[in-house]
């Protein structure tokens, strides 16, 4: 079985997607979803870009992964300046990463016409940077950025760039369909002319989408005799985006027999594609391939009469191999060995037909329904099915709490919460400024709380999103508040629901603190007996 290095761009390639805006810990739990799930690769940005991407990398350094290597993103050095003084490559070293990818002009027209260079000089500065780098010990993967525009234009050139990057030592160099406007016969021929050219040399390709054939170019290319493919787990990126990962690689490990993540991994392809879309606060396709939520969802009638007889008739893959499930819309049945494992850690006891199994997966759908969506929102889940197994006591109780705003806004106190709860028949009030009125909701309640339960003064947000579900409503439209928080040891993240803001950012505020609290407490049972 033929192995394919597989190399993610999400944090790079795809956060120069229009919608997408990462925070530093957005970037690292997307690192860590990619590494759980077995990507060989993260292309985790250019160190000397902007100050977020060098905290970035500061981070990542106490980060431990266990199947993924952190690759650095920049040019080559720039021209007429030597390979050791350009502070773009020295940054590239600074990032400390094993692994280097670099770009360089392979089109000539990109050569004398947009940086304005010779062609001999282009040569030089791919070339140089790859010795330079090659000497400070690392792996480096070159990027022939345009390489098939520049092939159709002029192939001695191209291929000259390639030769070059070769000879100065390159790991392996990509083929890039930098405008996205190759089509796959082409993709074919070229590799194929490329790869029996440089027989010894590991090739890999990097498309985008822009004709909406990124996938068929990257899998065609692999046909064509490539080892290595870049793309995004999603397929978000500039423009129309770029080879969706999460397409990928099922096709060529469950339909042609290539291998690109351990089976294992591959049954998580459908959480972790929904978690790194909740992280980029994106709405993945409800139709995306093997991983959207109607990928394997039938309808009334003859196919669902075909998929209960033979369901390789009417699905091209066992939806298991991929982490989804198989859908029938009329009967709503379904999804109950999804959460089965999830409903066992709680309650050991519980089957597959046990009646908390129906009441659990009744209530479940009762909120998707009302836009709740619990892939990235694990406290909550946890909660929901607490509750129906009758494993849940409330730790306080909310009085009523107000929210006042502040004209002009002065930074830190732009809103005033003040709040009254009772625990154990123990009423507290208190209030707090914060930096609008979710931030002075959120230190209020905490502030009050505190003074009986002391462990949440180490407990804090580090992020919060907002979603609006149904926009065509206009101001009326129902939101979806997903927060994360953390007490410096472990992460969990909580979801609300609601027409109104603050009552959505209630609901995932208070999931959080009860969370952390049942923690704490089967924490201390754990450790009693």
């Amino acid at each position: 079985m033929k192995k394919i290095t597989i190399f993610d761009s999400t944090l790079r390639d795809g956060a120069q997607a229009e919608d997408i805006s990462f925070s530093v810990e957005d970037k690292l739990k997307i690192v860590k979803a990619l590494d759980e799930f077995g990507v060989h690769y993260i292309e985790a940005g250019n160190p000397s870009s902007n100050p977020k991407d060098l905290e970035f990398f500061k981070r990542l350094k106490d980060v431990h992964l266990k199947n993924s290597k952190i690759s650095a993103f920049g040019s080559t050095r720039r021209r007429d300046i030597p390979v050791e003084k350009d502070p773009h490559v020295q940054s590239l070293l600074n990032a400390n990463t094993n692994t280097i990818t670099i770009f360089g002009k392979s089109w000539d027209f990109h050569v004398t016409e947009i940086i304005q260079t010779t062609l001999n000089e282009n040569l030089k500065m791919i070339s140089e940077t790859i010795i330079y780098l090659k000497s400070k010990n690392k792996e480096v993967f070159f990027d022939a950025e345009h390489f098939f525009d520049g092939y159709k234009n002029n192939p001695e050139y191209a291929l000259k760039v390639l030769q070059v990057a070769i000879a100065a030592g390159a790991d392996c160099v990509i083929l890039c369909d930098t405008n996205g406007g190759t089509f796959p016969n082409e993709i074919f021929e070229i590799t194929k002319i490329v790869k029996e050219k440089f027989k010894k040399v590991s090739i890999g390709i990097h498309c985008h989408n822009d004709c909406e054939m990124a996938v068929a170019n990257s899998i065609i290319a692999v046909k064509a005799g490539i080892e290595h493919i870049q793309g995004t787990f999603l397929g978000f990126g500039e423009r129309c985006g770029n080879a969706n990962l999460a397409t990928i690689i099922p096709c060529l490990q469950l339909k042609d027999h290539y291998h690109c993540v351990q089976n294992d991994h591959l049954k998580t392809l459908t959480t972790t594609s929904r978690f790194i879309a909740e992280v980029s606060n994106v709405n993945l396709n409800d139709q995306s391939p093997f991983v959207g939520k109607k990928a394997f969802a039938h309808k009334a009638g003859m196919h669902i009469d075909g998929v209960a007889k033979a369901s390789h008739s009417f699905e091209h893959i066992n939806p298991t191999l991929v982490g989804n499930e198989r859908k029938f819309l009329t009967s709503e049945v379904g999804g109950r060995s999804t959460i089965l494992s999830k409903i066992q850690k709680i309650a050991p006891y519980v089957t597959k037909n046990s009646p908390e199994t129906e009441k659990i997966m009744t209530r479940l759908k009762e909120l998707e329904y009302e836009g709740y969506q619990f892939e990235g929102a694990e406290g909550t889940f946890e909660l929901i099915i607490r509750k129906q197994l009758g494993k849940y006591t409330p730790f306080f109780k909310l009085e009523n709490f107000k929210i006042i705003g502040e004209q002009p806004y002065e930074k830190g106190k732009s809103a005033t919460a003040l709040i009254k709860v009772i625990v154990d028949g123990k009423m507290e009030i208190t209030a707090s400024d914060g930096d609008g009125p979710v931030n002075a909701l959120d230190k209020a309640l905490r502030k009050a709380l505190e003074i009986f339960y002391p462990e949440l003064s180490k407990v804090h947000l580090t992020d919060y999103k907002v979603r609006v579900i149904d926009s065509n409503s206009a101001t009326a439209s129902k939101v979806r508040v997903l927060i994360e928080s953390t007490d410096g040891l472990e992460s969990w993240s909580t979801i609300g629901v609601s027409k109104d803001i603050i009552e959505a950012s209630w609901i995932a505020l208070v999931d959080s603190i009860e969370y952390k609290l049942i923690k704490d407490i089967e924490k201390k049972i754990k450790a009693f007996i």
